[in-house]
């Protein structure tokens, strides 16, 4: 009779490759108490994320470092609550922000570049500023498509760039915007490109790179896909379901990855 399979590393191992919950070990019945306590925390880090106030001004000095010129617009949601119970007013502008938008970009762009708070300020505070000082070079090679402007939209969810693109004549809106927080990221951001923005759009005509944050993907790797989506997208004038990632092929090798022999 053979011996019963065995895993070729023990469970614990997996902790040194994920910040996910596994191999927590028990107390009894239930799990041990640094565990709860880590729970606790990460609820609470969650929580903070999604209440979090959204400091504009912080950003926009960011962005100005870089050499953009910012404009700051709002949604209809007049306030936190109102944007959480009421998705949908987080998708419009307010009655001020359109015209606000026309006087500072009164020309067609390629590409529009919107930062919004989203579900998680915290992870536009973290990582906004430097995914985008990684972006502008490989947006800019061979002058394809050079950015030197940047929304800052409060109380946004994911469409609002739709609308803010639509304003500026953009032939594409990128989006970048702190996603729903989880418990091992609380600070998490999102990239979403649609090309030919509009009010209306639906989620499948848009391209996402998520997971953008110290633990998940990095500024590098994250850049270089969104640049790669932003080229394809526009010379095909497609995005979403239309338009595949195929960047894979061509991306930076991952830090502490192994050289291929």
């Amino acid at each position: 009779m053979s011996d019963p399979a065995l895993p070729r590393r023990p469970t614990i191992d997996l902790r040194a490759f994920t910040p996910a919950r596994v191999a927590l070990g028990r107390s009894g019945a239930s799990v041990p108490t640094k565990a709860l306590l880590d729970f606790t925390l990460d609820h609470a880090r969650a929580r903070d994320a999604v209440h979090a106030a959204f400091d504009t001004r912080r950003l926009a000095a960011g962005l100005g470092a870089l050499g953009l010129a910012v404009t700051e617009v709002r949604s209809q949601a007049v306030d936190r609550k109102d944007y959480l119970r009421r998705p949908d007013l987080g998708r419009r502008l307010d009655a001020g922000s359109a015209g606000v938008l026309a006087q500072a970009a009164p020309a067609p762009c390629r590409l529009a570049l919107v930062i919004g708070d989203g579900l998680s300020a915290a992870a536009v505070h973290a990582h906004a500023a430097a995914l985008v000082s990684r972006l502008l070079p490989l947006l800019a090679e061979g002058d394809d498509v050079a950015i030197d402007h940047a929304v800052v939209a409060s109380g946004a969810r994911v469409a609002l760039g739709d609308e803010i693109g639509a304003l500026l004549g953009a032939r594409m809106a990128l989006m970048l915007i702190g996603e729903r927080p989880g418990l091992s990221a609380p600070d998490s951001l999102g990239a979403y490109l649609t090309f030919a923005p509009k009010p209306g759009r639906s989620d499948a005509e848009r391209n996402c790179v998520s997971n953008i944050h110290h633990a998940g993907l990095s500024y590098d790797e994250a850049a270089f896909k969104i640049a790669w989506l932003v080229r394809e997208g526009l010379a095909r004038q497609v995005s979403g379901v239309a338009l595949k990632d195929e960047s894979a092929d061509r991306a930076p090798r991952r830090i502490g990855a192994a050289l291929p022999e």
